[in-house]
């Protein structure tokens, strides 16, 4: 592609496909080596998610209009493919460019058989908007309306099912809600930074950025657009990039009422990347506390060294399940490995690499990790349980197991009060589940208890 934009996305999305990686970690790299800023960047950066997110979709129309299996094309022409559909039905590029750039590097890269196959499928699917091609190859909203939204905003359907029975499990019975939801989380969201305690307030953080506050979290700052990293309170260590809910997941662990003296024991109990453990380790050195991190991989152990150097942070590289530490802790996060279907926005190929059969291995280990989570808590201390999925197996499921409860010798709280004062919907409790469309976080879920 003559267009060095173009060129990092079609690179990306070639990594994402050959070797599984991650566009977040690949496009910065790119950008970099190209020497691409501002408006070109951004236009990068676009194609690159949005296509990514967008791929079922996507899929879905490069199939009908070569009348062929997407199993059967070639990678680099799928590639180019979709990021030319991409283009036709998802931005404001003009259809002649979008078509001959992508065009010319299905040439260059599979020769002119395969440019020809290239021009014949985009021109077939320029000849119709996005609404067009979702009418004719979504179910009918009339007989299946879950499944007609799920291929609108680009979901797999069993996210979407997923998704509805959460809200239902929720008393949100609305299909206006799951709309809402699935168009949020269809789109690209926005970066939220969190300004350490300690460090840097979040008036001034934003006075810094240029950004505004956030609604919930006393520590976010809305930031506008860029690259975080580049910002001077980011390098320096006084800010990081963490979603507004994780903040508030980390918020509520210290603030949780504790029956007796909190005697300064924390542990985060599942702690890598570490961010939930940078903004443990910050209120922890305003408090007086220490906080023990668990992470049982040696690589996302180091990330946690890293991100928590200077502060009250001790890092032990062991499982969670069998960690050895000496029971007593006055608080205890279990941010527990899950499916991640709560921040499928800011990981735009995960929605289509994810699997329904992934669910009942991480409830297993979920109930592990809680159960040992009770076995370190002194009577009269704090356990909150947290996940990045509002699916109901991994939510409601863990945390309403009576039988687990019992046993763990656990009593639910209401997680509610452990959310800053807010108008915005926190549901019947006990536990708290945050959505995109209403409260403009990842969908975190949340639930405390006291140990009995």
């Amino acid at each position: 592609m003559t267009d060095p934009a173009r060129r990092a996305a079609l690179e990306t999305l070639a990594a994402v496909r050959e070797r599984g990686a991650y566009a977040n970690l690949v496009l910065p790299g790119l950008l970099r080596q190209a020497r691409l800023t501002g408006r070109d960047a951004a236009f990068a950066t676009e194609l690159t998610y949005g296509a990514c997110r967008a791929q079922g979709l996507l899929d879905a129309v490069i199939e009908d209009a070569s009348g062929r299996s997407v199993d059967e094309i070639d990678g680099p022409v799928l590639d180019a493919l979709r990021l030319g559909v991409y283009q036709l039905l998802r931005t404001r590029v003009g259809a002649h460019a979008a078509v001959d750039e992508t065009v010319e590097a299905v040439k260059a890269s599979s020769g002119r058989g395969a440019g020809g196959f290239a021009n014949a499928v985009l021109r077939k699917v320029s000849k119709a908007d996005e609404d067009a091609w979702v009418a004719k190859l979504a179910p009918s909203a009339a007989d299946d309306l879950v499944g007609h939204l799920a291929m609108q905003y680009a979901h797999p359907r069993w996210i979407a099912d997923a998704f509805w029975e959460s809200l239902r499990a929720n008393g949100i019975r609305s299909m206006g809600q799951l709309q809402a939801l699935l168009a949020e989380d269809d789109a690209r969201p926005p970066v939220h930074l969190v300004a350490r305690p300690g460090e840097i307030s979040a008036d001034e953080l934003a006075l810094i950025v240029g950004g505004e506050t956030g609604r919930l979290s006393p520590y976010a700052v809305y930031l506008p657009g860029g690259d975080p990293g580049a910002l001077e309170p980011v390098r320096d260590g006084l800010a990081g990039v963490q979603d507004e809910g994780s903040q508030l997941i980390a918020r509520a662990l210290t603030i949780a009422p504790v029956e007796g003296e909190d005697g300064g024991r924390w542990l985060d109990l599942c702690a890598g990347p570490g961010g939930k453990a940078a903004l443990l380790g910050s209120l922890a050195s305003i408090e007086g506390a220490r906080v023990d991190a668990v992470e049982p991989a040696e690589h996302r152990a180091e990330l946690v060294r890293t991100i928590t150097k200077g502060l009250p942070v001790e890092v032990h590289v062991t499982d969670g399940r069998s960690s050895g530490l000496e029971p007593g802790y006055d608080r205890v996060l279990v941010d527990a490995p899950c499916s991640g279907l709560g921040a499928l926005r800011r990981r735009p190929e995960a929605r289509w690499r994810k699997q329904p059969a992934d669910i009942a291995d991480l409830t297993v280990l979920q109930r592990e990790l809680l159960t040992a989570a009770a076995g370190l808590t002194r009577p009269g201390g704090v356990v909150l349980y947290a996940t990045c999925s509002p699916h109901v197996a991994e939510t409601i499921g863990v945390v309403a197991d009576q039988r687990l409860l019992t046993d763990a010798g656990l009593e639910p709280i209401d997680t509610r009060p452990l959310v800053p004062a807010t108008d915005l919907p926190l549901g019947d409790g006990p536990h708290v589940q945050l959505w995109p469309h209403l409260h403009g976080t990842d969908a975190m879920f949340f639930q405390a208890f006291r140990k009995l």
